[in-house]
């Protein structure tokens, strides 16, 4: 059993999901106590990255708060359950994270989602743009591809946006992407990396298998299954999970992953890549997931698509309508928010 906790724990430390290094950052998850908050905030919990974690939700976080607060970690743990205890919650937050939502049954889309995240992720992120408008804000809740362009709004409104510090996490992709890829191809799933651009919904999802790290090569008929398997990954685990949600425990891994990433960029560590759905002018959609390079204060440089294939800037073409109309959606919601 040891050895092999040590060689996940080898490819934990590779992948940036544990660190020695230390640092003194305050995060929140908001949404602490449903299928990703919890498992999210265990792993938060588990970093030597985070001094103190605010857990908030509508109802149970003093107990996830109590039960978290026992692990020999150094992490402080506070929950805060209602309203009126969020200002204090985000007081001094340097990062945020917000899972919070209701998750998709069999036969939803992620759009079905929207009447309801939508009220959700714009009150949270109001509630951010007054009390932690400097925090990096990391949106979970779906649909990412509208409740992103809906964080935009709500932080100009409040005359606060920065584009840098808005992020759509995407994680789950390349998670799914690499672990797929890995799979077929016999290798270590800890060393394989697939970048995945455009957005967060089926044909949205765009894995650039002709960038993966190492090269890897498929048929074509391959290519296209193992292409859908990824854009509908999410379904598999919905389907699988037969009304009981949606993917929360590696979803909350991903979400993990992003944080971890941004608060190593954030203590100064060099090099730092991530993909994510954010303010973009690399296409005709003003939103779009690419690489890109972290820092101190967030987006340092968006590295673009790179040299795409034939079959993936088909399928960047195919993506830009539902982008546009997801992007739309989002800034009408917002526009209209009160």
């Amino acid at each position: 059993m040891l050895s092999r906790l040590s060689t996940a724990t080898a490819a934990a430390l590779r992948r940036g999901i544990a660190t020695s290094a230390q640092n003194n950052a305050k995060v929140a998850v908001l949404g602490a106590s449903g299928g990703i908050g919890q498992p999210l905030s265990l792993l938060l919990k588990n970093s030597p990255l985070v001094s103190k974690l605010s857990l908030y939700d509508i109802a149970h976080t003093p107990g996830v708060a109590a039960d978290l607060s026992h692990i020999e970690t150094r992490a402080n743990v506070k929950g805060f359950m209602g309203p009126e205890q969020l200002p204090e919650c985000l007081k001094g937050c340097d990062v945020v994270v917000i899972p919070a939502g209701v998750p998709r049954k069999p036969g939803m889309t992620r759009d079905d989602l929207f009447n309801t995240n939508a009220s959700i992720v714009a009150s949270l992120t109001t509630a951010c743009a007054k009390h932690c408008p400097e925090a990096m804000i990391c949106i979970i809740s779906n649909p990412v591809n509208s409740t992103i362009p809906i964080t935009s709004e709500v932080f100009k409104k409040h005359g606060v946006y920065n584009p840098n510090k808005i992020f759509g996490v995407t994680t789950l992709d390349i998670v799914r992407a690499n672990t797929f890829v890995a799979e077929l191809k016999g290798l270590d799933p800890a060393r394989v990396t697939v970048p995945v651009i455009g957005g967060h919904a089926g044909k949205t999802i765009i894995p650039l298998i002709s960038q993966c790290t190492p090269k890897v090569e498929f048929p074509q008929d391959q290519l296209e299954k193992l292409t859908a398997r990824i854009q509908e990954a999410g379904t598999e685990v919905v389907q699988a999970k037969a009304g009981a949600g949606s993917a929360t425990l590696s979803m909350a891994y991903a979400g993990a992953r992003f944080v971890f990433s941004l608060l190593d960029a954030m203590s100064g560590k060099q090099g730092v890549v991530e993909c994510a759905f954010v303010r973009s002018d690399v296409t005709e959609v003003p939103y779009f997931s690419t690489p890109l390079q972290l820092g101190k204060k967030g987006i340092e440089k968006n590295l673009g698509l790179g040299k795409l294939s034939p079959f993936e800037e088909k399928m960047v073409a195919a993506a830009m309508s539902e982008l546009k109309g997801s992007i739309k959606k989002g800034e009408e919601f917002a526009k209209n928010f009160k």
